[in-house]
């Protein structure tokens, strides 16, 4: 068994916890088990929506659901927490999307789809919102930035796996939704094995959800930025290499060197995470991403193993501004504080993942394929100067 930790404060965060790696290690599980089987039902339904003749306008359009429900539904997910409590609504929002997955099952049309895919991304979002405010709320202060790393490593390992898998088991009849939902069914299991240190919510926030925003520019615009990055790169590295004169396999090589990237630079940045204010580290990892994504735009890609050496490197550091950043949020707030700030987190991630392609193809459109990395570079300068006032505002407050 688990040990129980000390009960939680007035603030609704845990005051202490005797070894609760345990803990973590199932929150951990059952969310990566979750980016398996949601890995697994997003290419599933491009395939198949894709055999039946839909444009890619129109199954981009299914997808970005999900991300407008995950907009809609985060800011409510800390009250939900607080009165229904965070194991249940964890185990309801594990039973909608098993639900949805077995409609999914039962048509092929697409306005159901559509539909059932907004009410499944409002079940992703609570088992994202809550599994992470349960790892940074537990997490030891000062193995905060590994436990992260190591979280976000273990879902990007899990993202990889679900296609993985449908090429097992293929896209044709149910067999793939089934698998899907049996992921969902045994990802309750860790949050069970879990249980005794669960957090709970005791209170509500004294803060608006929005309001981070504000009080946490340097941890919310990481968010921001790294759902667009990270989505834009995924969809769009694709595109560049075409527009280079590159082959499709050059594309698809690209964008696994970028998510190898991401995954291996999770463990050295965690562990750097816990050395260093993670604010000024948010900042630094912002200003190498701005000089690799210079250097990227104005390299040849198909010339050397450089090109690929480097955007292999630069993935890898864009790719830390979300663990990176929660552990940020985690240090500063708890409670009930840090529920409401990690949605606001997730609010913004999906709002880059929204944004985010549609901008870095103005500039494709614009600037030709290193419009691509230059409309990243700018965005990111941009962080840069907002996170670089704000930081100077706040120590001429505390002067």
């Amino acid at each position: 068994m688990l040990n129980r930790p000390e009960r939680p404060d007035k603030g609704g965060g845990v005051a202490s916890a005797r070894g609760p790696f345990g803990a973590i290690a199932c929150a951990i599980a059952t969310v990566s088990i979750v980016g398996v089987g949601l890995s697994l039902t997003m290419t599933l339904i491009a395939v198949r929506l894709g055999e039946q003749g839909y444009s890619a306008r129109a199954i981009g359009f299914n997808t970005a659901v999900a991300g407008f429900a995950t907009l809609i539904s985060a800011g409510f997910i800390p009250g939900l927490a607080r009165r229904i409590g965070l194991q249940r609504l964890l185990f309801a929002a594990l039973l909608l999307c098993a639900l949805c997955l077995a409609a999914m099952a039962a048509t092929d049309n697409y306005w159901a789809w559509l539909a059932l895919r907004g009410i499944f991304g409002v079940g992703l979002t609570v088992l994202f919102v809550l599994s992470e405010y349960w790892i940074n709320a537990i997490a030891p202060p000062h193995r905060r930035g590994s436990v992260l790393g190591f979280y976000a490593a273990s879902v990007a390992l899990g993202f990889a796996a679900g296609p993985l898998i449908l090429a097992a088991v293929g896209t044709a009849g149910p067999a793939a939704f089934i698998v899907a939902i049996g992921l969902f069914t045994a990802a309750a299991f860790p949050i069970i094995l879990g249980s005794a240190a669960a957090p709970e919510l005791t209170r509500q926030s004294s803060l608006p959800i929005l309001s981070f925003l504000l009080v946490a520019p340097v941890a919310t615009l990481a968010g921001l930025l790294h759902g667009a990055i990270e989505t834009s790169s995924m969809g769009l590295l694709p595109v560049y290499a075409l527009r280079s004169g590159l082959s499709p396999e050059t594309g698809a090589s690209f964008v696994t060197l970028f998510a190898l990237g991401s995954v291996a630079f999770q463990f050295p940045v965690g562990f750097l995470a816990d050395l260093m204010e993670r604010g000024r580290l948010l900042v630094l990892i912002a200003l190498i991403s701005v000089l690799g994504a210079v250097v990227l735009a104005f390299s040849p890609p198909g010339s050397s193993t450089g090109f690929g050496a480097l955007l292999l490197v630069w993935g890898g550091v864009v790719g830390s501004f979300y663990a990176v950043a929660l552990g940020y949020l985690g240090s500063r707030y708890k409670g009930s504080e840090l529920a409401s700030a990690n949605a606001a987190f997730v609010m913004l991630y999906s709002a880059g993942m929204l944004g985010g392609p549609p901008v870095m193809g103005v500039g494709m459109d614009a600037l030709g394929p290193r419009g691509f990395f230059l409309s990243i570079a700018a965005l990111l300068i941009v962080y840069v100067v907002i996170v670089g006032l704000a930081r100077a505002n706040a120590s001429k407050a505390h002067s």
